[in-house]
């Protein structure tokens, strides 16, 4: 099954980025305010299993009412979205003050990071 990944009960077509660029990408652009590890939050909440997750659903983390409302679940579009612009644009009334990712490659390949830590 080349160009699969699997995820839950179902499986997701696999990105054309490069998890361990992404996880570099992370380092740089996400680790400030999240972690990549279940359980651990920090400014923002932990990323660990963010694909296929509904938006605002980590119990122990006080997200803002925008993304607490918000009725998404993080697909990589979503994320393509989200990422690539403002977060104050993308989601009004949120807290996260990111200024968005505008390098199509590392943007991919941060997905593809988030999408294989699970």
């Amino acid at each position: 099954m080349t160009g699969l990944l699997f995820y839950g009960a179902g499986t997701l077509p696999a990105l054309a980025g490069d998890a361990d660029a992404g996880k570099d990408v992370f380092k740089q652009e996400c680790s400030e305010c999240h972690s990549p590890r279940e359980g651990k939050n920090k400014k923002g909440p932990s990323l660990f299993g963010i694909v296929g997750r509904n938006a605002g659903s980590i119990g122990d983390y006080n997200y803002s009412d925008a993304l607490k409302n918000a009725k998404w679940v993080w697909t990589e579009d979503k994320l393509h979205w989200y990422l690539s612009q403002p977060a104050k644009q993308a989601n009004p009334g949120t807290k996260m003050k990111y200024p968005g990712l505008d390098n199509a490659k590392q943007l991919d390949d941060l997905i593809s990071y988030l999408q294989s830590n699970h």
